[in-house]
């Protein structure tokens, strides 16, 4: 990110600008995205966005670094509570203000060489974390040997993004208030279908 040499940066145009970046991604993709549509967005002039981030590029990838939040590492000690806090985490993502750009890097990354890498690594990171925690539960005896990792971990992250896209406008604040309810549920079809 470029900064101007002995001018100090105003972190309430970041905070707009990064908001406008986040909001505009989410609702136009790549395709869509520049720099005069976020100074247009977020009411910053174009000259000041160019001073903070040399490109679009620079400037979506810190757009997506500072508002989504990283999937922590859940290790309660408890399968249960692990994987609810892990399903609690994707609802949240999905549900927030960059839930929709999220979902859109998901699908646009590759083709966004300068954001790729990153992502890719920060979704690497998430997926090692998510890993972990299936396998201490495998090593503790909460799951059996044989579980499919890979696949509880699909269906749980899976399951919660479908659920997210798939709640009509209408009833996602509901379901944001209350995303514990989904999560809860979620998670118990699916230790009950591994138990089995």
């Amino acid at each position: 990110m470029a900064t101007t040499a002995g001018r100090r940066r105003d972190p309430e145009v970041d905070r707009k600008v990064t908001g406008a970046a986040i909001a505009l991604y989410g609702e136009c993709g790549w395709a869509g995205f520049s720099i005069e549509a976020v100074a247009r967005a977020s009411g910053a002039g174009k000259a000041s966005i160019y001073l903070r981030w040399p490109s679009r590029e620079a400037l979506l990838l810190d757009a997506l670094t500072s508002r989504i939040a990283p999937i922590t590492e859940v290790d309660t000690g408890n399968v249960r509570d692990d994987l609810l806090g892990l399903a609690r985490q994707m609802l949240d993502l999905y549900l927030g203000d960059a839930g929709r750009a999220a979902l859109r890097m998901g699908l646009e990354a590759e083709g966004i060489p300068a954001v790729d890498g990153p992502w890719q690594a920060l979704r690497a990171s998430q997926s090692s974390a998510a890993r972990a925690l299936v396998r201490r539960a495998i090593d503790r005896g909460e799951l059996p040997p044989e579980t499919p990792v890979t696949m509880l971990l699909d269906l749980l992250c899976g399951g919660a993004m479908m659920h997210v896209m798939a709640t009509p406008a209408g009833l996602r604040e509901r379901l944001a208030a209350d995303p514990g309810e989904f999560a809860n549920r979620l998670v118990g079809f699916l230790l009950a279908a591994v138990n089995r």
